[in-house]
């Protein structure tokens, strides 16, 4: 229906950095009728059930944990494909570098795309096309086929790591928004742990292919799932929904209009969304912290994928041996998401009201300062923290800053696998490892720098989404 009122969304996290670019939005004369959300609204995502919410949680956070457990699964069977495929293993782990990087890649393109177009499109046709890929990855003939697929994959499967954070952010007011993004986020983290433990199975029972049969089969499942029960939640298209069927009902073109409505063509509307990412990939706040992220991401993917050479040539583990070495930060992770993710809303709800009421994203990072902790409890803070601070700093373009954090992080964890086993040839596993921590203590006072001063960064180095 027709309200002369704004949507309900929550404004006291809206900063600087959304200086939006001027759209008819009823200022200047419009005597259209305002379409909005009003107390109650049914299809305001923000206010449906408890239910209705978190069966979308769960199937993008199946997306998010099937892509994950797609780049990691096979890296228990790296020789098996290796000989299979006459190749040798550097090449293979090539395969994890390609899905790895476009992990990174895709988000710049589908977080965007869903801003456009909403998110149920999106999430439809990627992981459609992330499950077909699948069967080709499980009849290659050759390495090459084999890389080409993977890097396909890590693509279209990007879709839910790109815009997860988004749709959450759509569903959720921020009192509340990080405990349940913990449990969403848990996907990502437990997929690249549980791959290797499947994988390990699968490959010493039924061979490397059977991987992506079985990789084949789920998705398909998770797919036919979202189809039909995902509910679109952005909040621009499901007012445009609204808009039109106003206007058809009334038989009355161009009579309502709604808040940020954007008329422009198409065209423009596409090229200027898709660089939204790299303009805020620019920001300091979002640079600085999605480096803090990829050291993470690379020390995991190469500790990951050296386990095999580490504990087989020098322990004398059996494949199936070596998968279950990832239960250990998969543990962890689960520690983390019950017992310490909770906090991060006592946290941010307790700051907010010392401060009158009035939130910043900069309370989302005091656990985050905490640096010295288990590694396992690191990686889920520090990306879980990160994450939510993207959101609230970028509200309506929740989804474009996750992708711009994503893609310096894919592409260092991707890349440094590739050069870790040289490292580690040439240091040995002890100081190789060691290099990362180095590095970590080096960039691990950025949390506390952005707790004071993040806001006048981000009001200096402000940009037009």
């Amino acid at each position: 229906m027709a309200q002369d009122e704004h949507p309900s969304h929550s404004t006291n996290e809206r900063q600087p950095l959304l200086n939006h670019q001027a759209t008819d939005s009823g200022e200047g004369g419009d005597s259209r009728d305002l379409v909005s959300f009003h107390d109650g609204d049914g299809e305001n995502p923000r206010q449906w059930s408890i239910h209705k919410k978190m069966v979308n949680v769960f199937i993008i956070a199946l997306m998010s944990i099937l892509s994950a457990l797609a780049s990691s699964m096979f890296t228990p069977g790296i020789e098996q494909i290796a000989d299979s495929l006459a190749t040798n293993k550097e090449t293979v782990i090539g395969c994890t570098t390609g899905f790895v990087i476009m992990l990174g890649i895709g988000p710049l393109f589908l977080a965007p795309l869903s801003e456009t177009f909403g998110r149920r499109v999106v999430y439809w046709v990627c992981f459609s096309i992330f499950t077909l890929l699948q069967i080709p990855s499980a009849l290659s003939p050759n390495i090459e086929t084999l890389i080409a697929m993977r890097t396909l994959s890590g693509f279209f499967g990007a879709v839910g790591i790109a815009n997860g954070g988004g749709t959450i952010s759509d569903m959720f007011e921020p009192k509340e928004r990080a405990s349940i993004f913990g449990w969403y986020l848990l996907g990502p983290l437990l997929g690249p742990t549980l791959g290797p433990l499947f994988g390990g199975v699968i490959v010493q029972r039924l061979g490397w292919r059977w991987i992506f049969w079985v990789l084949t089969i789920i998705c398909a499942v998770n797919t036919a799932a979202g189809f039909f029960f995902l509910h679109e939640t952005y909040a621009p298209v499901l007012l445009q929904w609204r808009k039109h069927k106003l206007e058809k009902d009334e038989h009355a073109p161009n009579k309502y209009r709604f808040e940020g409505e954007d008329d422009r063509p198409l065209r423009t509307k596409l090229i200027h969304s898709l660089g939204r990412p790299p303009r805020i990939l620019l920001q300091p706040i979002v640079l600085i912290m999605s480096t803090y992220q990829a050291l993470i991401f690379g020390t995991t993917y190469s500790i990951y994928t050296n386990m095999q050479p580490i504990y087989q040539d020098d322990y004398g583990f059996s494949t199936e041996q070596v998968g279950l070495l990832y239960l250990g930060p998969g543990l962890g992770f689960l520690f983390a998401v019950w017992f310490l993710v909770p906090r991060i809303d006592t946290v941010y709800n307790r700051l907010t009201q010392r401060n009158g009421g009035k939130s910043k994203p900069e309370f989302r990072l005091p656990l985050c300062k905490h640096w010295i902790r288990a590694d396992t409890w690191l990686a889920i803070l520090v990306r879980l923290d990160g994450r939510n601070y993207y959101i609230d700093s970028f509200e309506q373009y929740a989804a474009s800053a996750i992708a711009a954090g994503a893609l310096f992080r894919s592409l260092f964890g991707g890349a440094v696998p590739l050069i870790a086993p040289l490292m580690f040839e040439k240091l040995g596993y002890g100081w190789g490892i060691s290099v990362f921590a180095f590095i970590s203590v080096a960039i691990a006072p950025a949390p506390l720098v952005f707790f004071y001063y993040g806001g006048k960064i981000r009001e200096r180095f402000s940009v037009e989404l």
